[in-house]
């Protein structure tokens, strides 16, 4: 799968069509982490409908810290790498007192029923909330958080889907505090969030 990355050639390509480009922003240091973002602000409102049927929005979802990614069920490799490392880091810091949610949206929601990220999801954390929709209410809340996903042309049934891979962590008062790249691992996604969570809630 193309899962799109940021590196030197993904941000050619995404200056070509107009995708924000992500960096690190190492002139004003976060305590937590210099995790920032360049660009417009991270996150807004947005409708979808919950792994129970119903339609929630951004306010019903993120009641507490957050972590908050984009992708796909039917991805061979990286949404489950991404969503069982999410998982993990949420499960460390309630071995720490901690109470971190975990939220998967799909860019895929004409294979992505409500039965199917649910039950996807119940695989990685028993409370990390799948959510669905139509493809104009998934088009909104990628824009709302800058993602970028494109079904590849191919078998009706079997095609993959080439989209963003940042996990980000999201407040409910104070909203986007900082992301996570595909190469972050459980220790260090715990380990910020905690930090963040400490300095914000």
């Amino acid at each position: 799968m193309k899962a799109v990355i940021f590196g030197t050639t993904t941000l050619a390509a995404a200056a070509a069509i107009g995708i924000y480009a992500w960096q690190s922003q190492s002139a004003t240091p976060h305590p937590c982490g210099q995790t920032s973002v360049a660009g417009s602000a991270i996150g807004g409102p947005f409708e979808l409908v919950s792994e129970t049927g119903e339609t929630v929005t951004d306010v019903d979802i993120i009641t507490k810290p957050t972590l908050v990614y984009f992708g796909y069920t039917f991805c061979p490799d990286v949404c489950p790498l991404d969503s069982a490392r999410n998982a993990q880091a949420a499960y460390m810091l309630e071995d720490q007192g901690l109470d971190l949610g975990t939220v998967f949206i799909s860019v895929d929601p004409p294979r992505d029923t409500v039965e199917v990220v649910r039950d996807y999801t119940d695989n990685f954390h028993e409370e990390m909330i799948g959510l669905t929709g139509t493809p104009e209410q998934v088009k909104v809340a990628s824009q709302a958080y800058k993602t970028y996903y494109r079904a590849q042309d191919g078998d009706p049934d079997y095609y993959l889907v080439d989209h963003s891979t940042q996990t980000y962590l999201m407040f409910p008062e104070t909203g986007f505090a900082t992301f996570f790249r595909r190469d972050s691992t459980p220790e260090q996604v715990a380990e910020i969030s905690a930090c963040f969570i400490d300095q914000l809630s």
